[in-house]
């Protein structure tokens, strides 16, 4: 191979190996990234995708205990030999869980840190904070305390601090996961300005590609993509429109989430997306083949959960509670919240980032005390945003275990297989990657038999199978009489599995109805921050019936252990 030593990023024959796990997460990997050229890593929930990541930073080998095999170079130095705070000179990080890489009081003081750490004129530090704070739509959190964020507040908040140096190499790690439509939309225009500044090399990991591209479709995505396959090996590197055309079949087997041009094609075999008569045959005949999925309803029962004239408050951290008289509390994020959760239903939690669904979900499980009004019902079940903080045991297996009586081992087997946990079994929680932790936190709290499930954002960084295996766990919760509520931005996901939807916006309920109609209604999309996906929408307003469209998204999803299994279906 030639030699580029300006080449900012250059991995050569790269392994890594953790305790405690047999195989290697990454196996002979060769990556070189010219200077300003933006890539897209594509692969599975486990493939490594995060750790190429850290092997940039440093964090593998010199934070996390691994084995390094071959050789990482980043800006002409060897990352072995480079502390990481020395790197981070010329790298920036966008992590999977930003608001774990949070350290200061405020909004203004986070973004401000790098340029201090960078000793930037302080003339230059205000304007330059609130420019970056712009550029990403967070403004308004400039004065806001860092404790205080929403999950997707926190991560506007982690890009404008990893942009506000212009850094060599920018390592974004699922950058939409926790946002809203309109986060995305300033993620998208943020890659778009690190574009226009030369030499500025990004490697993005995203699943929510269509999110990510927007209204511009794939020809926005990052002009290079490179697979990586369950075994930690790079099976494709080329240009993103080549390699999606050429491994889509192998990547909707994979699990792995396709821009929907891509999906549709490979299915139906027409170009053009939505506009293809193909996919709009395939669409239509998915959704009138009653015998392709099974679609019956849920058979709703008892009131499991009720609130009246319920009022949410702010979650403030425990190390910033007032010991002594002071101002007034902010007035509530949400109020005069009356729901009825019933058994077999799953209902879901929809608004924009910062409203209060999180904070909401933690007062119905009795995490956080009402601001004022009632909740009646017996514990419920919490599976959290972050699945780090319900994590107690020292093993996966130990985990799931946590808490059970009776026959332990059974559960725990059977909980481990469900959630293709059982190669882990024996690994810390905390060694997994993202996907892995988030399958884990609802295999253990799936183990315990309670009324009501609770789950934050349960799909968040998950790839196509791991969302799927996740909603199909969760309707079978509600189906064997257990009341389930979500939290979500993803509406495909959300419309097929979610008997109901509740609307947050507003400083309270904008909507509460079967999820269909309520997402038909415009006003009701604008008040909630909402917006539909292309596929989506089209299925609203060419099929209607709601359990035809979630039949359709039904078939779609079962493409995903078998890509012409949605074809032979209406055959």
């Amino acid at each position: 191979m030639p030699e580029h030593p300006t080449d900012p990023v250059v991995l050569e024959g790269v392994s890594v190996t953790v305790p405690r796990r047999t195989d290697p997460v990454l196996v002979g990997v060769d990556l070189r990234v010219r200077p300003g050229e933006h890539v897209l890593l594509l692969g599975p929930s486990g493939s490594g995708k995060s750790t190429v990541l850290h092997c940039i930073t440093g964090v593998v080998p010199h934070t996390v205990t691994a084995r390094l095999d071959g050789e990482v170079t980043v800006a002409g130095t060897r990352t072995a030999d480079a502390a990481v705070v020395d790197l981070s000179r010329h790298v920036a990080v966008v992590a999977q869980d930003p608001a774990a890489a949070v350290c200061l009081p405020t909004v203004d003081q986070e973004v401000a840190l790098p340029l201090e750490n960078h000793a930037t004129d302080p003339s230059d530090i205000g304007p330059r904070v609130d420019s970056v704070l712009a550029t990403v739509g967070a403004r308004h959190l400039r004065e806001r305390v860092t404790g205080e964020l929403s999950g997707g507040e926190a991560q506007r908040v982690a890009l404008a601090a990893a942009l506000v140096t212009a850094p060599d190499v920018l390592l974004l790690d699922e950058p939409t996961s926790m946002l809203d439509p309109e986060g995305v939309a300033d993620v998208r225009r943020a890659l778009e300005g690190a574009s226009s500044r030369p030499g500025t090399t990004v490697v993005l990991v995203e699943h929510r590609l269509d999110d990510l591209a927007g209204e511009g479709g794939p020809a926005v995505l990052p002009g290079r993509a490179v697979v990586l396959d369950e075994g930690g090996r790079v099976v494709a590197d080329g240009a993103t429109d080549q390699v999606l055309h050429d491994h889509a079949g192998a990547l909707l087997r994979a699990g792995c989430w396709l821009p929907l041009d891509a999906e549709l094609r490979t299915l139906s075999g027409g170009d053009g997306g939505l506009v293809s008569p193909a996919s709009r045959d395939l669409l239509r005949q998915l959704a009138q083949a009653p015998d392709a999925v099974a679609t019956a309803g849920p058979a709703t029962g008892e009131v499991a959960l009720r609130t009246r004239g319920l009022a949410v408050a702010r979650h403030v951290p425990a190390r910033r509670r007032r010991r002594t008289a002071g101002p007034l509390d902010p007035p509530p994020l949400l109020a005069g919240v009356d729901l009825e959760l019933r058994t077999g239903e799953v209902v879901a939690l929809l608004g924009r980032n910062g409203v209060g669904k999180t904070s909401l979900l933690l007062t119905l499980a009795g995490l956080l005390r009402p601001a004022a009004g009632t909740v009646e019902g017996e514990r419920a079940g919490m599976v959290f945003q972050n699945a780090e903080h319900q994590f107690v045991a020292h093993t996966v297996a130990e985990e799931i275990a946590h808490g059970l009586t009776g026959p332990v081992d059974e559960v725990v087997e059977r909980q481990l297989r469900a959630h293709r946990l059982e190669h882990l079994a024996g690994q810390s929680p905390f060694r997994l990657s993202g996907g892995e932790k988030r399958r884990l936190s609802l295999a253990a709290m799936l183990a315990h038999e309670r009324p009501c499930l609770f789950a934050d954002e349960p799909t968040l960084g998950l790839d196509r199978r791991d969302t799927i295996a996740t909603t199909t766990a969760l309707r079978a919760a509600a189906d064997a009489g257990r009341a389930v509520v979500v939290s979500s931005h993803d509406l495909r996901t959300v419309v097929t599995v979610a008997d109901r939807v509740v609307v947050l916006g507003e400083g309270g309920v904008v909507a509460d109805g079967p999820t269909v109609p309520v997402l038909r209604d415009a006003e009701v999309r604008r008040r909630g921050g909402l917006t539909l996906p292309p596929l989506v929408a089209w299925l609203l307003e060419e099929v209607g019936e709601p359990a035809a469209v979630r039949r359709a998204l039904l078939a779609l999803d079962a493409a995903v252990s078998t890509p012409t299994a949605p074809v032979e279906a209406v055959r």
